[in-house]
């Protein structure tokens, strides 16, 4: 029996054993990936604020446990109304993103900038979008577009010349400490790996609630830093507080949810090179509130992160089946 064709003419046609082009991004979907990159970049300014005043594991507590309140006063209605909560298996998922991603990649980065300098803390840090394209790739079959490989090449190329140029203006040779290399390649790890076992949570949470079961997952996780905390917060100044507030309210609560609800509408691959413009966003931030002038090298790295997460955005073009 003959099937009527109601696919519209010049769309893409379907290759087994491949994805289909995603379908357009909506307006919502863009402001959220705009949102998540802007957030995450005023995140490395935040903590280089108030680094000094608070260790890492405290850090990692302060900001989940203020993300879950604010978070948590607008998911807990919708869990009363829907009444459906992650059942049996449903949580291991969860469970795994929420210790890696909202636990360990945390105290993991935030250690790891004690130990390195910033240039090559971005660098490192910046592998992840690469393993995310690859692990996408290989378990949520995206398969590996020409051009999100060549533009991921391009924007790591991008941020390369961030870290030369943050180093070479800091004044001061850059020492790579070992610990300091193996814990921000860590981070990078587990958040690569916590975006593929969340991808698939994204089909069946909306995005708040998922970041949400995330957060609490790392907040109890962190629990042994309470003390450490507390101790910290009776002598920590004012601004360094209201630091700390603002890293669990924006790049947290918000930025991450933000990122789950466009991680639901784009490919993982793809969503994850767009991190690329976080360090050149990150220069501009501080340009304009630290008052620290970007270096010429990271002017241009960060024009050549953009043209890299742009080609990313190419589709290759697919020879139509017969």
């Amino acid at each position: 029996m003959a099937t009527t064709n109601s696919r519209p003419a010049g769309s893409a046609v379907h290759i087994p054993g491949r994805t289909q082009d995603p379908k357009p991004i909506n307006a919502l979907g863009i402001a959220a990936v705009v949102v998540t990159v802007v957030l995450w970049a005023s995140a490395f300014v935040g903590i280089r604020a108030i680094g000094p005043t608070f260790s890492p594991g405290s850090l990692t507590l302060g900001r989940l446990a203020v993300a879950a309140v604010v978070l948590g006063a607008v998911v807990l209605p919708q869990l009363q109304k829907s009444r459906t909560l992650p059942q049996g298996r449903e949580w291991w998922p969860i469970l795994a993103y929420g210790v890696m991603w909202f636990g360990g990649y945390n105290v993991a980065l935030n250690a790891a900038e004690h130990l390195l300098d910033a240039g090559t803390s971005a660098m490192l840090i910046n592998v992840s979008p690469i393993l995310i394209a690859v692990m996408a790739g290989l378990f949520l079959k995206e398969g590996f577009p020409r051009w999100l490989i060549i533009g991921s090449l391009v924007a790591f190329g991008g941020v390369a010349l961030i870290a030369v140029g943050s180093a070479s203006g800091s004044g001061e040779s850059p020492t790579a400490d070992a610990a300091g290399v193996l814990l921000c390649l860590l981070a990078a790890v587990l958040a690569a790996v916590s975006v593929i076992i969340q991808k698939p949570v994204l089909r069946k949470f909306p995005a708040g609630q998922a970041t949400w079961f995330g957060i609490m997952v790392g907040a109890v996780c962190c629990l042994p830093f309470t003390g450490q905390l507390v101790s910290e917060l009776q002598s920590a100044p004012l601004p360094a507080t209201l630091g700390l507030l603002y890293l669990g309210v924006f790049p947290t609560a918000v930025a991450f949810t933000t990122w789950a609800y466009a991680l639901s509408l784009i490919d993982a691959g793809k969503l994850a090179a767009t991190t690329y413009l976080v360090p050149g966003t990150t220069i501009l931030i501080s340009w304009l509130i630290l008052s620290e002038i970007p270096t010429v090298l990271g002017l241009i790295g960060g024009a050549v992160c953009l043209v890299g997460v742009g080609l990313t955005r190419r589709r290759s073009r697919v020879a139509r089946g017969s």
